[in-house]
């Protein structure tokens, strides 16, 4: 009983203190985010910062609690024994003190160790960081103080120990095992077939005319292949400098409208450096063994940091103007509403990267000329429809909010305003999933399927698939096949396929002769092909 006596004055203080915390921190982030909002002219009616707060708290707080519980307890155990170690002084201002390093490192910690840029998107700036911090000081304020009010004379020894525990059962706690189950062979309908199996992330496919193929690969190469997927050049001289790094590398590769007379091709990569970085169009001639008259012809504008959301698909329309999409770099989200930003829009060039004059915001002042559309995440899907004349497109939503949108001159398609995901924490992206002046999506995947690679099927060796959308899916690792009305007022996601591969599927291809091609993502990625099964 003495012993438990000389924990509890430690225990309750502490667990009174994390829940002030974590509610002082998801009401505070909430907060944070509605205003980036309002900075873009969303109205946020009383009712809804209400509902969206409270939402934070059901769906954000929980992964919060962990985050800055392990923080918490190590700041305030280091926190109480240096104060022991000072005769029992400066116990609030060390607590408190204590409470702002430990939820710093914790940021820092996760920031450098998880995929996303910034997991908290509320701490992207200077003074949501502050604010953020601010709330751990209180915290660990409220700690000292609850302490001192539940000490005997006598000073307990338990919290030390407790402190042990409960770290380690946090750090349990945010480390789920993952299962898989396997999928079960059946009888299909086509056979798939290894082209090649040694490709460094391998992220989009050309064919030419001869039916070699180009195939980029995310570090940087530029590979020739046969029809049959042996490799004639390794790896093509003459690419230019890409920055590779996390998501960022060498993208697209397209080929000129007129590439029998002219020879030209087309690159999209990330140039720059992890701290100044851009998306980038590049066009190129063909040798034999090279790429010569390389120039860079566009670049995203302005400057952003970290390797995450370039975009980076290429698409020709009709009248031979070019689309390259671009994504908005994780951790500058508003700026897809921003016209005088290229981040987070898509851009309609010439062939030689100059402003088609036809463009919608050609005449406006302090807006780029470049932009076809705004509003968009990360577009990594898009073809142009010649039967239907439509441009069409898909993007990775953040934690679902996947979307296939039909692309329109001047039209806003709505991020970070409306979306149907979260954040990966848990927290509301905005309360909209709609909103006025907003593009709606013709199809939404929650959860997220993280749509990579697209290609509309018109060939005639899978005649039931024909005028329909196959989607490669990086986490579903499928590919998905969706069906669009003619008039595009609906779209159904009918079936999955290839799962049996249980490989991340990033391009999906038709060639020449109406086969499928995959490109497989991982530093051993693989060109697959496949074809019906025959009688």
């Amino acid at each position: 009983m003495t012993k438990l006596s000389g924990i509890l004055p430690n225990v309750i203080p502490f667990i009174i203190a994390l829940l002030v915390g974590v509610v002082l921190g998801s009401v505070v982030q909430t907060q944070l985010n509605l205003a980036a909002l309002q900075s873009m002219g969303v109205e946020i009616p009383p009712d809804v910062r209400i509902t969206t707060t409270w939402q934070d708290l059901l769906n954000f707080a929980p992964l919060y609690a962990l985050l800055f519980g392990v923080g918490f307890v190590v700041s305030q155990t280091a926190a109480v024994l240096l104060s022991r170690w000072l005769g029992g002084r400066y116990t609030m201002l060390l607590c408190a003190g204590a409470g702002v390093v430990g939820q710093w490192a914790t940021l820092w910690l996760v920031n450098t160790l998880a995929p996303p840029p910034t997991l908290i998107a509320a701490t992207r700036g200077i003074a949501g960081l502050v604010a953020m911090l601010a709330t751990a000081g209180v915290a660990g304020s409220v700690f000292a103080g609850l302490r001192r009010r539940t000490l005997h004379a006598k000073r307990p020894r338990g919290f030390s120990g407790l402190a042990v525990l409960l770290a380690v059962g946090s750090l349990a706690a945010v480390l789920p095992a993952i299962s898989q189950s396997a999928q079960a062979q059946e009888d299909l309908p086509y056979h798939i077939e290894t082209l090649t199996d040694d490709l460094a992330h391998p992220w989009s496919l050309a064919f030419l005319p001869d039916g070699r193929m180009l195939v980029t690969e995310r570090p940087g190469r530029l590979r020739l292949l046969s029809k049959e997927g042996e490799t004639l050049v390794e790896s093509l001289g003459g690419v230019p400098e890409v920055f590779a790094s996390g998501q960022a590398g060498l993208f697209d590769v397209a080929l000129s409208p007129q590439f029998e007379d002219d020879q030209q091709v087309y690159l999209s990569y990330a140039c720059g450096n992890a701290e100044a970085n851009h998306t980038c169009l590049a066009r190129t001639t063909l040798a034999e063994n090279s790429l010569e008259n390389v120039s860079e012809i566009f670049r995203a504008q302005p400057a952003k940091q970290g390797a995450a959301h370039f975009g980076g698909r290429i698409a020709w329309l009709p009248d031979d103007t070019l689309i390259l999409t671009l994504g908005d770099g994780f951790d500058y989200r508003e700026e897809a509403q921003n016209l005088g930003s290229h981040i987070g829009s898509i851009v309609r060039l010439n062939p030689d990267g100059s402003v088609p004059q036809d463009n919608p915001f050609v005449y406006h002042g302090n807006v780029r000329p470049e932009i076809y559309s705004v509003g968009h995440r990360n577009v990594q899907g898009l073809v142009f429809d010649d039967q239907h004349q439509r441009l069409i497109a898909h993007e990775h939503g953040p934690r679902g909010g996947d979307e296939i949108n039909i692309i329109e001159a001047n039209a806003n398609y709505g991020w970070p305003i409306a979306t149907g995901g979260l954040d990966y924490t848990g927290a509301r992206v905005t309360p909209f999933e709609h909103y006025p002046g907003t593009e709606p999506p013709m199809l939404e995947w929650t959860p997220s399927i993280a749509p990579s690679g697209m290609a509309l099927y018109s060939g005639d060796l899978f005649p039931e698939w024909q005028g329909d959308l196959l989607v490669g899916a990086l986490v579903n690792k499928e590919v998905r096949r969706v069906r669009l009305s003619d008039d595009a007022s609906n779209a159904e996601d009918i079936e999955g396929l290839f799962g049996e591969l249980d490989e991340r599927i990033r391009d999906v291809r038709q060639g020449p002769e109406g086969a499928i091609y995959l490109l497989t993502d991982s530093p051993e990625g693989r060109l697959l092909r496949v074809m019906p099964v025959t009688n």
